[in-house]
């Protein structure tokens, strides 16, 4: 029997099988208003079989998209432009989630196929906030230092994101503490230099993402699961790393936090990472056994024997799939047939089961 078509219950929620889509930013809005490229993309993964279909990285507000095609979750248009989207994924059997993000120092940047980069001058760019102000690159400007209150307001941001993620039905709220954004910059000693109570060390450096995690946790229903993205290291010596990934989903744990997504990298440029195949699911394993919490595995997951596996040996208790995904709607209704596993296929396409 497969265990990755196992039901995976979590709080109130039934997964009805541990394939989740993980957040992919589209890059596609207008003021933060998903629109019909989104209700296709996330719709088709609904009906392609996956349990868990996670919007992208959604800004909790304008300056904290990554750039200004970004989804957002700040406004009453937002709100009501996911809702037709949350329908259609709940009405087609899977979960709804969101990642509420904030860009911080990675933010007010051209869509990848435009470029990528900081916007320039006549391109309406905006100021960065950042633990410290450290550029990103080189070629970036310099974030403005964050403040308490500046600290405060992203804080009442992250509580109003998921308040409004709620309306917009939305049953998972995830929240990204990975790949160089804001909540990552506070963890890792490359972005985070602050000599008050927020740096200094290990526990200064997680008071912030803490902060943020308890007040997304105090707003999302007790029935219904939050995650946590990690960058589970930097790859660079001397940075955020696996160890203190260990220790921070502790205590994330201790603050209700049901599961992590074990992700690495993007603190810093040109840093060489050593992808191959399931190349993160160690963490996500070492992180499930040291701390006895439910993990994803994601990173060039791509055949169902593979993701199988992953389940089968407890290396994780779900498998993110990204590009896969984007090449393969349907992936999960395939892997069933390849694994031997009769799932219910949309009436609309039996004609193509057998």
């Amino acid at each position: 029997m497969s265990r990755l078509f196992t039901e995976f219950p979590l709080r109130n929620l039934k997964f009805k099988n541990r394939i989740f889509v993980s957040p992919m930013c589209q890059y596609s809005c207008v003021d933060g208003v998903p629109g019909e490229w989104h209700l296709v993309h996330l719709g088709s993964r609904a009906v392609g079989g996956a349990a868990l279909v996670m919007a992208e990285a959604t800004a909790v507000s304008a300056e904290g998209r990554i750039s200004p095609r970004d989804t957002g979750i700040w406004s009453p248009d937002q709100v009501m432009a996911f809702k037709r989207i949350t329908t259609f994924i709940i009405d087609h059997g899977a979960v709804p989630g969101i990642q509420l993000a904030h860009a911080g120092r990675k933010a007010s940047t051209r869509p990848p196929w435009e470029g990528g980069g900081p916007l320039k001058e006549n391109e309406g760019p905006w100021q960065t906030l950042a633990p410290s102000p450290l550029p990103f690159d080189a070629n970036y400007p310099s974030p403005r230092e964050m403040s308490e209150q500046d600290m405060e307001t992203v804080i009442l941001q992250f509580s109003d994101a998921a308040n409004h993620a709620l309306q917009a039905g939305f049953q998972v709220a995830e929240i990204h503490m990975a790949h160089g954004y804001l909540l990552h910059q506070f963890l890792s000693p490359f972005s985070n230099k602050r000599t008050d109570s927020y740096g200094t060390d290990f526990n200064g450096r997680i008071k912030f993402p803490l902060q943020v995690a308890e007040a997304v946790r105090k707003v999302w229903p007790a029935k219904w699961a939050v995650f946590v993205r990690i960058s589970c290291t930097d790859w660079v010596e001397g940075g955020w790393d696996l160890n203190q990934s260990i220790e921070l989903a502790n205590q994330l744990k201790n603050l209700g936090i049901d599961l992590i997504d074990c992700s690495s990298g993007g603190i810093l440029p040109a840093v060489k990472i050593p992808a191959y195949p399931g190349y993160q699911t160690t963490f996500a394993a070492e992180i499930r056994r040291q701390v006895d919490i439910k993990t994803g595995a994601v990173g060039l997951i791509t055949s169902p024997q593979q993701a199988e596996h992953i389940i089968t040996t407890g290396q994780a208790d779900a498998v993110f799939l990204a590009r896969e995904m984007l090449r393969h709607p349907y992936w999960p209704l395939h892997a069933g047939w390849t694994l031997g596993v009769d799932i219910p296929w949309p009436n609309q396409y039996k004609r193509a089961k057998h």
